[in-house]
C-alpha cells in the first residue's frame, strides 16, 4: 500500500496502559461503532499473561465483531495464542525478520522506530508491514525525541510502506500531518477524555 496524498490518514487507535476490563470494551465498542478505525493495539503495560490474556480476548471481541484488525504491543506468544491478528514492534527494526517468520506472511507485523529514519527503512525492508515514527508531539514516547515532520514528508514521497504518526496528537498536529502520513495512533489523545467518541470525532475533523 502507498501513499495516496489524496486520501485522508486511517485511524490507528491503541488502548491505555492499564484499563478496567469491567467497562472498558464497552467504551472500545462505542468508539468504533462511532467512527472508522482502521486497527487497534492492545498496548498495556502489564506483563501478567493471564490478566494480558483476559484483555485480548475481551478486546479481540469487541474488534472482530466490527470486522477491525487488533495487535498486541510486543507479546509475539500472545498474539497467537488469543487469535489476534498481529503484533506491534516497539524495538525498532530488530526483531521484525524473527517475528515475521513466527507469525507468517498473513500476520500484521508494525515496527516502531523513534524518530530514526534508517531503523524505519531497514524495518520496512526486512518485512514490516508499517512504519511508526513518534513522537510528534510533546511527550516521553521513547526517548522523547521528536520525530519531525519532513522525515514523514520524506517517507512518503520515496517509501511505499505505510507510515504512522504518533506521540501526543494534538488537532493542530494532526492538520499539519494530514499529507504527509498514512496513519494517526491515537490512544491517550482520547481516553483521558470524558467522551473519547467525541474527542476522537475532533481530531478527526481536523484531517479537513
Amino acid at each position: 500500500m502507498s501513499e495516496q496524498p489524496q486520501e485522508r490518514p486511517q485511524i490507528y487507535l491503541s488502548t491505555p496502559s492499564a484499563f478496567d476490563l469491567e467497562d472498558f470494551p464497552a467504551r472500545l465498542a462505542a468508539v468504533l461503532d462511532a467512527h472508522e478505525v482502521a486497527c487497534v493495539r492492545l498496548a498495556l503495560a502489564s506483563k501478567d499473561e493471564y490478566e494480558l490474556g483476559r484483555a485480548a480476548d475481551a478486546c479481540r471481541e469487541v474488534c472482530h465483531a466490527r470486522d477491525v484488525a487488533i495487535v498486541i504491543e510486543s507479546h509475539v506468544a500472545l498474539a497467537e495464542r488469543h487469535g489476534l491478528d498481529g503484533v506491534h514492534l516497539t524495538d525498532g527494526s530488530r526483531s521484525v525478520r524473527k517475528v515475521r517468520k513466527v507469525l507468517g506472511d498473513d500476520a500484521i507485523v508494525g515496527s516502531f522506530c523513534g524518530a530514526s529514519k534508517h531503523d524505519g527503512m531497514t524495518a520496512g525492508e526486512i518485512g514490516a508491514d508499517y512504519v511508526a515514527f513518534g513522537p510528534v508531539g510533546d511527550t516521553e514516547l521513547g526517548d522523547g525525541t521528536k520525530a519531525p515532520r519532513d522525515l514523514f514528508e520524506w517517507w512518503s514521497l520515496m517509501i511505499e510502506v505505510p507510515v504512522v504518526a504518533e506521540g501526543a496528537l494534538t488537532a493542530e498536529i494532526v492538520k499539519d500531518f494530514t499529507p504527509v502520513t498514512d496513519f494517526f495512533a491515537i490512544g491517550d489523545e482520547i481516553w483521558s477524555t470524558e467522551d473519547p467518541v467525541a474527542a476522537l470525532g475532533e481530531l478527526i475533523a481536523a484531517m479537513g
